[in-house]
């Protein structure tokens, strides 16, 4: 199943870029709000790339880096940084196409990085042998470009060799890219090809020569989140001008996508994704030969998993009850119905139940691959992995032999290969790349990484936080076993809390290095908002219920005093995008329950979020400031409207990127004024380069983790 639904899980953690006709008016705001749009003195920082904002952002990035590039403990953290984001002692995960394991590969002498290939032969060996594809580090140098390298589509038709690709370049990491076609037998971009303008945009392949494209066609063509929702064909040979129009939405939704599903026979079905909001999307085929496009009989809030034994799957963040049959479905179930017997006759098939999660569960998502089905889940928090088959008396699973109760992910799964690669790590055990055996469904490590920290002595406990509603809420915490209970501790607490995104125990060797080596604790939260237990854990903290998601969060660091891990001088913080949202209700609602918050490439002013880049796209998660209501909620939690002066706020670090095309600068910007103009202490430093992640290479991610890491040292563990 071919088909282009944008990672909204990725869209969402942020922003784009703002542009006059994306501006809405604003009701007027009530005589008591002090920084709201009407009367808000900052609204110059807004201006991204404005000389002004640009000359302010460069002396505070002067003055924080020079107070924390003095500390001696930087360069040993920046060092120990760079090793391992560019150590070669990697799993080089790939994509297999035609007995070929393709992988990105970024180091200290490949900045940019290699798109480079081998055999799966080579690829089981410890030295595989390795082409390179493309070298974008030689490719920016000789276009005079900024390229970031964000992906390929590349083109699987049944039966026939993988041959073309579109190639995704951002200029320094922003969201909005061009494509580029590639030949991968002749490694060179294809002269006359297709190429696209700078734009949000999808492409989907129908045939060798022609595409789905959603993209920026000019004014009134993009919804007020910056996406498109006009979906064009565009033949090769013709130019982009030219394409024909299949689909649009509107400017009031999220953005329309194009979407091309392939079946078990081959044949291929055009259509397209409209998303009405972040998590409502309406399905839509686009039968050849027929003016009006179908829409697909499912739930608004579902996500089609893929076809197996011609059968559709579909996870539910909503009950459904299908109209004329007995059988009704949970939020959180996986189903499925027979996709031909809908293409037939237009009508909703007898819908099954494949699996459904029990209270400690959620499912994660299907991949499909040449004979097999495998579904990810969530138990308890940790993953699992079910091998999926239909039978007469219905759906079986059976659990794949993982090495641990950690985080496991499907890595490669292809409906054309036969080849499936599964990942596997925790908290203290470095990634391993799996295979599974389709026939014989046994899993083999094929590759595993030496430690990149030291590990010995260390221990990890789950732990459960009662929030203010009585919640039970889990969190994780890797400490030293012979950690003293006498709260002396200092300890790093990280959060999400949004947009269904789940916080798994993962391995990080730079927190290993840079924070578990020097005798802190690190702790990861479970909050309500994420996707560690289903579609009702996230909605659970929406608009007006999000209170429950930062409750949540302030029991887990109160759980942590009253364990007696730590206290608040040695308690910090950390928490990006919808986190750095967290982190700055968090220095507003209990700045007395920490002493570092790191807030980083954040969300922080709730009355304008939604004018400025994607932020019109995340109303359904937090609320509009422009319903009444939800306006009056957002008033109570918004960090820049609830700064107050008087407060005794710890020293924040406020880290974040001039090309995050998907928060806006502007929110860091402007709370780092108000500490600025309060005569508050406070740090502040801004990549210039970076797109959302805030950085565009790992020599920068070294450069703000030893950034962040010298900062929590300074404030947690005192003087060096």
């Amino acid at each position: 199943m071919r088909r282009v639904l944008p990672l909204l899980t990725t869209i969402l953690c942020f922003a784009c870029t703002q542009t006059p006709e994306m501006e809405t008016a604003l009701p007027d705001a009530p005589a008591n709000n002090s920084q709201t749009t009407a009367n808000d003195p900052n609204l110059w920082l807004e201006e991204v790339e404005g000389e002004k904002a640009l000359a302010w952002v460069r002396a505070q990035n002067e003055r924080s880096l020079a107070q924390l590039q003095a500390d001696p403990r930087y360069a040993k953290y920046e060092a120990a940084a760079l090793d391992v984001l560019t150590s070669d002692a990697r799993i080089p995960y790939g994509t297999v196409r035609d007995g070929m394991v393709y992988n990105f590969w970024q180091d200290d002498v490949n900045v940019r990085g290699l798109w480079r290939r081998t055999t799966l032969e080579s690829y089981a060996t410890d030295a595989p042998d390795w082409e390179t594809v493309v070298d974008f580090d030689k490719l920016a140098a000789d276009e005079g470009r900024n390229w970031v390298y964000t992906g390929a589509n590349c083109l699987r038709e049944k039966g026939k060799p993988v041959r073309h690709c579109l190639v995704s370049l951002s200029d320094g990491g922003k969201d909005a890219v061009i494509n580029r076609e590639f030949d991968l037998e002749t490694k060179t971009f294809v002269e006359g090809g297709f190429v696209t303008p700078e734009a949000k945009q999808g492409i989907s392949w129908v045939d060798a020569d022609t595409l789905l494209i959603a993209s920026d066609w000019g004014e009134g063509t993009v919804t007020a989140s910056g996406y498109p929702f006009v979906v064009k064909r565009w033949t090769r040979g013709t130019p982009l001008s030219e394409a024909e129009e299949v689909i649009r939405g509107t400017r009031e939704h999220v953005g329309v996508w194009p979407s091309v599903m392939e079946l078990e026979d081959g044949r291929v079905l055009q259509g397209a994704v409209k998303s009405e909001t972040f998590f409502t999307h309406s399905f839509w085929w686009l039968p050849e030969g027929e003016a009006e496009p179908v829409r697909w009989p499912i739930p608004l809030k579902s996500s089609p998993e893929g076809i197996y034994k011609g059968q559709f799957l579909l996870s539910l963040e909503e009950d459904w009850a299908p109209e004329g049959q007995d059988t009704a479905f949970r939020t959180g179930d996986l189903v499925a119905f027979d996709v031909n017997a809908f293409l037939e006759t237009r009508a909703l098939p007898e819908v099954s139940l494949v699996f459904r999660p029990n209270a400690a569960q959620a499912v994660n998502g299907v991949a499909v691959a040449k004979g097999a089905a495998l579904l990810s889940i969530n138990d308890n928090v940790a993953s699992r992995v079910l091998r999926l088959e239909p039978g007469a008396e219905g759906w079986t699973t059976d659990a794949l032999e993982l090495p641990g109760t950690g985080q496991a992910g499907i890595v490669f799964a292809d409906e054309h290969e036969e080849t499936v690669f599964l990942t596997y790590q925790d908290f203290l055990t470095p990634d391993s790349l799996l295979g599974y055996d389709i026939a014989s469904g046994e899993v083999s490590t094929l590759k595993s990484l030496p430690g990149k920290f030291d590990a010995s002595g260390l221990e990890v406990e789950q732990f459960f936080a009662v929030s203010k509603d009585g919640t039970k809420v889990p969190y994780f915490i890797v400490h030293k076993a012979d950690m003293k209970l006498d709260g002396s501790t200092p300890t790093l607490l990280y959060g999400y809390g949004g947009f269904q995104v789940s916080m798994n125990p993962g391995y990080s060797p730079v927190t290993g290095r840079l924070w578990l080596e020097q005798g802190g604790a690190y702790v990861l939260a479970n909050i309500r908002g994420g996707g560690e237990f289903g579609p009702a854990w996230h909605q659970a903290g929406l608009k007006l219920n999000r209170q429950r998601v930062y409750d949540d969060f302030i029991a887990v660091g109160e759980d942590l005093i009253s364990r007696k891990v730590t206290r608040p001088e040695h308690l910090g913080i950390m928490g990006g995008s919808n986190g750095g949202l967290l982190m700055g209700v968090m220095l507003n609602q209990r700045p007395d329950l920490w002493n570092a918050v790191v807030v980083q490439v954040p969300l922080l002013d709730m009355m304008r979020y939604h004018l400025l880049l994607a932020g019109a796209s995340w109303v359904d998660e937090y609320g509009s400031p422009d319903v009444p209501e939800e306006r009056a909620f957002l008033e109570t939690i918004s960090p820049y409207q609830n700064f107050d002066a008087a407060k005794p706020y710890p020293e924040p670090f406020f880290v974040t990127s001039t090309k995050d095309d998907r928060v806006h600068p502007g929110h860091a910007r402007k709370m780092a004024k108000l500490f600025e103009e309060a005569g508050l202490p406070f740090l502040y430093y801004e990549n210039i380069d970076g797109g959302h992640s805030a950085a565009a290479n790992q020599t920068e991610r070294a450069k703000r983790s030893a950034l962040e890491f010298t900062y929590l040292s300074e404030r947690l563990f005192g003087e060096n």
